[in-house]
């Protein structure tokens, strides 16, 4: 069993660094349909997923300014709030009321996704719009495009609704142990307006403290597979670390393409395992 979770962690690692998801999207599905765990050992490893995805990509998108640390910051508490809080609520929830709730939000997201693959590839405005609030809080930024071969200009939009966003994706991350990554980067990039690249980078950063401040309640609970973490730890660092550094290089459109088929394909199996 180690050999099997270790190579598909390196996978989940490697998607999840490149779509800014944590790898627990991957890593969830497959321990609970192939190996039969519970759906909270399952989220569990995918919190441990999680931390480790972050752990291998944050730094390098750090250094090739993909990363907006203040956005991260500012955005950070409402999730680790939210992550305690879907911990706490995980023990009262049964298995598939868990399946189903993330299968459908998937499924709708999945759509949203598909809606707005191109966006980053129409032109920027001559002159960069920025709310009063984005520039009070520094909210903006910019980052060297390597496919377009240009700089990019940007700034948060709908500032209130991304920080009630991700009070939504913590709580979704402590329910389902996924880290929230695919909700901070559909929060970060539909309803903060955030180029594709900087949201999945940005929520690289920010879903590891998430998934720390959700892993301490699964411990207390004695949900951990202690073996099958290991692997899965190991596997998503190697992953996440190979994905960081070809991630640049890849056009936004088929990053966004990618992140669609995974949503719709992950969302059945799990509506499925929840009707079923």
């Amino acid at each position: 069993m180690i050999a099997e979770v270790f190579f598909v962690s390196i996978i989940a690692g490697f998607v999840g660094s490149l779509l800014g998801i944590g790898g627990g999207l991957i890593v969830i599905p497959f321990l609970s349909i192939v190996f039969k765990f519970n759906m909270h050992q399952s989220a569990a490893a995918g919190l441990v997923s999680v931390i480790a995805t972050s752990s291998g990509a944050a730094s390098a998108y750090v250094k090739d300014r993909l990363t907006h640390l203040r956005i991260g910051m500012f955005l950070q508490l409402a999730t680790v709030i939210g992550g305690v809080l879907g911990a706490i609520l995980s023990g009262f929830l049964p298995a598939k009321v868990l399946s189903l709730i993330f299968g459908i939000l998937l499924l709708y997201n999945s759509f949203l996704m598909i809606k707005n693959r191109k966006s980053d590839e129409k032109p920027q405005p001559s002159s960069l719009q920025i709310s009063k609030w984005a520039k009070k809080l520094k909210l903006y930024g910019s980052y060297f495009d390597k496919i377009q071969n240009k700089e990019i200009e940007y700034s948060a939009q709908n500032i209130t609704g991304g920080f009630l966003m991700m009070t939504l994706a913590g709580i979704l991350s402590g329910l389902l142990g996924i880290g929230s990554g695919i909700f901070k980067v559909l929060a970060l990039d539909t309803i903060m307006k955030l180029p594709f690249k900087v949201s999945t980078a940005t929520s690289n950063f920010m879903m590891g403290v998430t998934a720390l401040a959700s892993i301490s309640i699964y411990l207390a609970r004695g949900d951990i597979v202690y073996d099958a973490c290991g692997a899965v730890a190991v596997g998503v660092l190697v992953g996440s670390a190979i994905g960081a550094r070809l991630m640049p290089y890849i056009k936004s459109k088929y990053l966004r393409t990618a992140f669609a088929l995974i949503l719709i394909y992950t969302s059945i199996e799990m509506i499925r395992k929840g009707l079923f």
